[in-house]
């Protein structure tokens, strides 16, 4: 599994912590940084749950497959 940097790229562009959203979506801030990290692989449910939060589709966090965009 590789960095979620998109996830912080996201989440930085709303100059929101990783415990701030943490909060929002009601996982602690080690779950955040561990999906940045690529060390946790979330729910669909979760990444549906940040996604709303960060304002983004699933798609543009969690799709890796966008090298022909």
């Amino acid at each position: 599994m590789s960095k979620n940097l998109k996830l912080k790229s996201a989440r930085a562009k709303l100059d929101m912590s990783q415990q701030e959203l943490a909060d929002v979506v009601d996982v602690t801030r080690q779950t955040i940084s561990a999906i940045e990290r690529g060390d946790y692989n979330p729910s669909i449910n979760l990444c549906i749950r940040i996604c709303k939060a960060l304002n983004v589709t699933l798609n543009d966090l969690f799709w890796e497959g966008n090298e022909n965009d």
